[in-house]
């Protein structure tokens, strides 16, 4: 009997493939299309590891499932090669990052081809090939001309180390999230992508999106849209003072007082019904008053405070368990609506980025001012009237109290109220805001696409005519950025030194290059036409294949994931695609640990290497099974060297159970009833299992179908009911375990390539159960359990569970009782 050995039957059908170049499609109107694609993969130099095993194993496997079912599927690969570590590796031994890159790629791809993955290589792209940017950069062009893409001064964060200012996405705890170095706040000129123009387009399509909950939820508080007023407070040093006019309400006649043309400090609130009870002012540390504001005696601490707080994460200044900090600036503002003087303080709990930079503090009613106010004994006033005063602070919906002649609305009705007054009085308006900021897209390293802009003295910034594009990234020797806030592109003099495309006179190129985000925003477009020289994409052939079917993954929950969807929405009201969401599904998988429940890395020396497993005589189809085994995909799981040597022995009893059948004589039909229905039972147990993305169970259905064929094989095998018992098993375990199914499906007699067969089906007849169990109870307690059909006559169930044999030796002489509950237990009474 031949044996099973995956060192032999791997790369046979590998070189198969290949040379049939078995997963390339095309367009074909005729098929139902499937498009499954991993987040494309940054091949660093160590290679691949058990994270790219899992994740590009469930996408095999979603790959080669529908083209089992006849689907055009499109499984492509690429390459998110632009970023830091090449440049870095670049610095430290002189190689380029181009080479590099090459060098890293050509391993990935041999790995994956070692582990069978089935991808459609003439589709393969390369963000730092000037061929694919080249249309990045003509996105960038089409932003800019759209008013999407701009250029301001802004406080950014800084990596001393690596030399560049950070998204806050990029920002962990304080720290770089490439090198974990502490960053640090600083001015630049900056260019951005106006994300926010999109915030209430990419809430409005969240919640239909078949993703998971947790990342929908990630994306929207992200977003963070805030409905309020935006509220005018008038410095008191600037206010002009009338006398009260007997006539006007008490509120009318303090907000009189207060001169239209006074300096104030504008507000975000999203609760205006409770600004009666707003007892201080507070400015972000970014604020533009929060220094100038600073009097007298409290100048020096001002100053000092604003310094130590513009260097914290946001994470940090906005982490309720931490203590409220701030300090006084020795300025008061009036209340536009009470007319009472309110102390101005400076606080990092408050973000520069969100609303105005500056809240009003309303301590009765809102946990961090609480917490702020309690602290600095200032004044607490309680406005909205709680149903069960149980917490020191009411947040909730209520009747407004010492709220002036509000006193007695409702919460709701106080708030449209109030801002109307509030409006008509110029002394504020309703306002929708968002906590989510503009993307910063520049990058002062070398390796990235660069900024198609050419500053022109006359013309400011020019977008580089399209016929020009791509501004192509110069080969230099030195990549090291010289810590002056510039590129090393900075010190190309030829290539900086141009033309402008408006007046012909000298102009400098942009030194700053896009982050690697830009690439990877649009990457899953190209991929349905990855060789058009003419055009990013032909819309055609894109509203074919995409969106996405499958898009899988386990990181990126808001930067590349908003991104992605950002560009898409910007095309689609382009008219370039016909659909605004890139991605239908997105599987959002876990992380594989190593085998103590720890993380696996390289400075631990616990990194499995997926090739290392393979070349232990396991074979990739072992591995493969195995990681799709450990568990449901959405979870974290362990690894363990147990495991794949399990699933190994499940598959070389696959194997053997085919070499056995087809060494036998095939004459007996004893059991053909029997195999048939377990057949299509596991036919349909795994077939929902899979579209339900439950690998896990579909597997383990598997290994109980193989279980049931070898107790029924004592009995000997017949030809046409074993046969298809087997090919089926064959088919179902083909996308988890290509190689051995490609093998035994030639060896069955089956033509041409498992995937190119179509799915097994199954009869629903022969799913339904035809039995049933029923407990069998002696005196109360379980003493067993018989199996019977389900019209069988309630005597001769009697019957059948007194001859039980368990139940035999605790039954002597003849029952008192026997009491049979239909469909569920005998109870026998002695």
């Amino acid at each position: 009997m031949r044996r099973y050995n995956p060192a032999e039957i791997e790369p046979k059908w590998q070189a198969v493939w290949e040379e049939q170049k078995a997963n390339e499609v095309a367009v074909d109107t005729s098929k139902v299309k499937t498009y499954v694609s991993g987040m494309f993969p940054y091949p660093s130099g160590a290679g691949m590891h058990t994270g790219h095993a899992f994740s590009y194993s469930i996408v095999d496997a979603l790959a080669r499932f529908y083209r089992q079912h006849g689907h055009n599927v499109l499984n492509p690969m690429g390459w998110d090669t632009f970023g830091l570590p090449a440049e870095n590796y670049a610095i430290k031994t002189g190689t380029a990052p181009a080479k590099v890159t090459a060098e890293n790629i050509a391993n990935f791809k041999k790995q994956f081809k070692r582990m069978g993955v089935s991808i459609d290589w003439s589709r393969e792209i390369n963000t730092s090939d000037p061929e694919y940017y080249k249309w990045t950069q003509w996105v960038f062009v089409q932003l800019f001309k759209r008013g999407l893409a701009y250029q301001k001064e802004s406080l950014q964060w800084w990596c001393p180390v690596d030399k560049t200012v950070l998204a806050n996405e990029q920002v962990e705890g304080g720290h770089c999230w490439r090198c974990g170095s502490l960053v640090e706040k600083k001015s630049m000129k900056q260019w951005f992508f106006k994300i926010t123009e999109y915030a209430d387009s990419l809430l409005g399509e969240i919640e239909d999106l078949d993703w998971p909950q947790k990342i929908k939820t990630a994306q929207t508080n992200w977003i963070g849209r805030s409905q309020g007023a935006e509220i005018s407070f008038t410095l008191e040093e600037t206010a002009s003072r009338r006398d009260s006019d007997g006539d006007r309400s008490p509120v009318e006649s303090r907000a009189a007082e207060v001169s239209s043309t006074a300096k104030e400090i504008t507000v975000f609130s999203t609760r205006p019904d409770t600004i009666f009870g707003a007892s201080f002012i507070v400015l972000a540390p970014e604020h533009p008053l929060a220094i100038e504001l600073a009097t007298g005696d409290f100048e020096e601490a001002t100053q000092t405070y604003v310094k130590e707080a513009v260097k914290k994460s946001e994470i940090e200044r906005t982490n309720d368990t931490k203590e409220k900090t701030g300090v006084f600036t020795g300025s008061y503002v009036i209340n536009p609506v009470s007319g009472e003087k309110v102390p101005v303080w400076v606080a990092d709990y408050v973000l520069g980025g969100y609303g105005t930079g500056a809240v009003m503090g309303v301590p009765a009613h809102d946990e961090r001012d609480f917490a702020f106010a309690e602290k600095y004994k200032l004044p607490i006033i309680e406005v909205i009237e709680a149903p069960e005063k149980t917490e020191a602070v009411y947040h909730g919906e209520g009747v407004l109290v010492n709220s002036g002649d509000f006193t007695g609305k409702t919460t709701s009705d106080a708030r449209e109220e109030i801002v109307a007054w509030l409006e008509s009085k110029k002394r504020g308006a309703a306002k929708t805001t968002y906590k989510m900021r503009d993307w910063l897209i520049s990058r002062q390293r070398y390796w990235g696409a660069p900024i198609p802009i050419i500053h022109c003295e006359e013309h400011g910034a020019v977008a580089v005519p399209e016929d020009q594009l791509p501004v192509v990234l110069p080969e230099i020797e030195d990549y090291a950025p010289k810590g002056d806030g510039k590129s090393a592109l900075a010190h190309v003099t030829d290539w900086v030194h141009t033309t402008c495309p408006e007046c012909g006179k000298p102009a400098l190129r942009e030194t700053d290059t896009m982050d690697g985000y830009a690439c990877s925003s649009w990457y899953l477009l190209r991929y349905g036409d990855p060789k058009n020289t003419e055009r990013a994409w032909d819309p055609e052939t894109i509203n074919y294949w995409n969106p996405l079917d499958y898009y899988v993954g386990g990181d990126h929950a808001v930067a590349h994931l908003l991104y992605v969807r950002f560009w898409t929405h910007v095309f689609y009201d382009m008219g370039l695609v016909n659909f605004k969401e890139p991605v239908k599904k997105l599987v959002y998988h876990g992380y594989i640990n190593a085998e103590d429940g720890t993380k696996m890395s390289k400075s631990k020396g616990n990194v499995i290497d997926p090739l290392d497993v393979i070349d232990q005589g396991y074979g990739a189809d072992a591995l493969r099974t195995y990681v799709l085994f450990m568990g449901p995909v959405e979870l974290d799981a362990s690894w363990d060297s147990r495991g794949i040597a399990g699933i190994y022995r499940f598959l070389n009893r696959v194997w053997t159970l085919v070499q056995q059948y087809d060494e036998a004589d095939k004459t007996i039909e004893k059991n053909d009833d029997a195999v048939r229905v377990l057949r299509h039972k596991t036919v349909r147990k795994v077939t929902d299992d899979m579209r339900r993305l439950s690998f896990n169970t579909a597997i383990a259905a598997l290994m109980e179908y193989v279980n049931e064929l070898y107790k029924y094989k004592v009995d000997g095998f017949s030809a046409e009911v074993w046969r298809d018992a087997l090919t089926t098993l064959v088919q179902m375990i083909a996308p988890f375990a290509p190689h051995i199914a490609d093998e035994l499906w030639v060896q069955l007699g089956g033509k041409g390539l498992v995937q190119n067969a179509s799915w097994p089906v199954w009869d629903d007849a022969l799913t339904v159960e035809n039995t049933i169990t029923i407990a069998v109870q002696v005196n109360g307690k379980l003493r067993g359990e018989i199996e019977i059909a389900k019209d069988t006559d309630p005597e001769e169930v009697k019957k059948q569970a007194l001859a039980h044999e368990n139940v035999v030796r605790f039954v002597t002489g003849e029952p008192k009782k026997v009491i049979y509950v239909p469909g569920r237990l005998v109870s026998v009474v002695v």
